[in-house]
């Protein structure tokens, strides 16, 4: 009897010592997607940065009234 508990204790042990294992390697990967998105995001505001400053810096559309009017 004290052996099959210490055997269930044993197996229980194992496999809580593996779900610790999967989530600090799953945290793992969480903290590095949220540095890939931190910098895509830094990397998307400058480029909108960018565009406004190309937007505004260009010419506006000629207003004109088309030849059959």
């Amino acid at each position: 009897m004290i052996d099959t508990l210490q055997a269930r204790l044993d197996e229980v042990e194992a496999h809580a010592a593996h779900q610790d294992k999967t989530v600090d390697d799953l945290n793992a990967v969480i903290l590095a997607q949220r540095e890939e998105l931190d910098r895509l995001t830094r990397r998307v505001n400058v480029m909108l940065t960018r565009l406004e400053a190309l937007e505004a810096a260009a010419p506006g559309p000629e207003v004109t009234k088309p030849p059959h009017y």
